[in-house]
């Protein structure tokens, strides 16, 4: 059984997806009335126009800036617009949140609004449709012809459908894209006579909206062992995600704690550590710095005698295999720089990346292997969404 486990612990509601009993994701949110805005979507307006860096400021809230990136700028929804043709300072348009702020930086906002279902998104600003490049060629040509008919003929919003689409029936996938396109419409209806920094949308908790990004057969049971949120996530089930209803569990062995069970409190410690060990005597030292994140493989306690060159490749292996984990367990994001031990022969090198090139393909979150530099370090993209493991449980304690 793999759970997706949703606990408090440590004054804080903690989510643990498992798998083999091995925490594959765990994620930290406050405990009462979560103040994240990821997803929310705002009347915004333009505060000043940063030409040098082609980029607007705008704020959601007095005192509350974000960054838009002008070339962003696809088919923007303005609610106030003054003279001018270009953005400019004063004018009002609906902005959804795409990024936290993470450290010194501003939250980042988007004028191309995406409405998340479990099976499809609908995006406005792109016409296009397109399909889960996580499917098999053959099941992607069959699900973007069944899409053409959804295409919208003004061009101002497009679909994507997600890899749950590819393990349900076509008549499901419709029912969803009809609700999606009825909420486009209400937002837009509403944007016209709504007042400046008005939220449009506003998100469920993290710890809910996560239920809807899990891939259909990575969690078997939806477990949680307090009554508030059992009945939180079973409200939430029922309007968003009935299909999962049947999924929600309610544990209640008083012998044998959810915690002890499941080693949360322990698994959790071990996400926080710089060190990881791995199972043959080696480990990794993860250290995230302001610009990038910074991971280092060392050999320790691994003994593999005489043939060094399969010894080191041995442990990069293990190593590119813990790392993909590690990126995903803790959120790690933006640019990873990765020092594996370092090898002579060109196939263990090619054999080691397209190992690593795997592993990440595996990671719900946009993860790239962008190259090995000429001293011998890999360089890693990870899309930045929600704010890392270690920042989110410092900010909140």
């Amino acid at each position: 059984m793999n759970p997706y486990i949703i606990a408090r612990m440590r004054g804080r509601v903690f989510s643990f997806l498992l798998k083999d009993q091995k925490a594959v994701e765990i994620h930290c949110d406050p405990e009462n009335a979560p103040e994240g805005i990821l997803g929310n979507v705002y009347i915004g307006k333009v505060k000043n126009i940063a030409k040098n860096i082609q980029a607007a400021f705008v704020d959601i809230a007095p005192g509350r800036t974000c960054y838009l990136p002008l070339d962003d700028l696809r088919q923007p929804i303005f609610t106030k617009k003054g003279v001018s043709k270009q953005i400019q300072a004063g004018d009002e348009l609906v902005v959804q949140v795409s990024r936290e702020g993470i450290k010194t930086k501003f939250p980042s906002v988007t004028t191309n609004i995406t409405f998340h279902g479990k099976f499809a998104l609908l995006t406005t600003g792109k016409a296009q449709l397109s399909v889960s490049s996580k499917l098999g060629k053959e099941k992607r040509e069959q699900l973007l012809s069944f899409l053409q008919e959804y295409r919208d003929e003004d061009g101002k919003y497009g679909w994507l459908l997600r890899t749950n689409a590819g393990s349900v029936s076509y008549e499901k996938i419709g029912e969803e894209l009809a609700v999606l396109k009825n909420q486009y419409e209400n937002l837009i209806s509403q944007s016209q006579y709504r007042t400046c920094y008005s939220c449009l949308l506003n998100m469920p908790p993290a710890y809910l909206a996560r239920l809807l990004d899990l891939y259909e057969e990575s969690a078997d049971v939806f477990l949680t062992d307090d009554k508030e949120l059992y009945d939180e996530i079973q409200e939430y089930l029922t309007v968003h995600q009935p299909e999962d209803l049947s999924k929600l569990s309610f544990y209640e062995d008083r012998l044998l704690p959810m915690d002890k069970l499941y080693s949360l409190e322990h698994q959790l410690s071990l996400a926080l550590q710089e060190k990881v060990w791995l199972n043959s005597g080696g480990y990794l030292i993860i250290q995230p710095t302001e610009a990038l994140t910074v991971i280092d493989v060392n050999t320790g306690k691994y003994e593999g005698g005489k043939k060094q060159e399969k010894t080191f490749l041995k442990i990069n292996k293990e190593a590119a295999i813990e790392i993909a984990r590690q990126l995903r367990l803790r959120n790690i994001s933006g640019i990873i720089i990765i020092d594996f031990i370092n090898m002579e022969e060109k196939q263990s090198v090619d054999e080691l990346l397209s190992l690593l090139n795997s592993e990440l393909h595996k990671d719900p979150i946009p993860t790239t292997l962008v190259d090995m530099t000429k001293l011998s370090l890999v360089e890693i993209t990870r899309k930045k969404k929600e704010k890392p493991l270690l920042q989110a449980c410092r900010e909140i304690s």
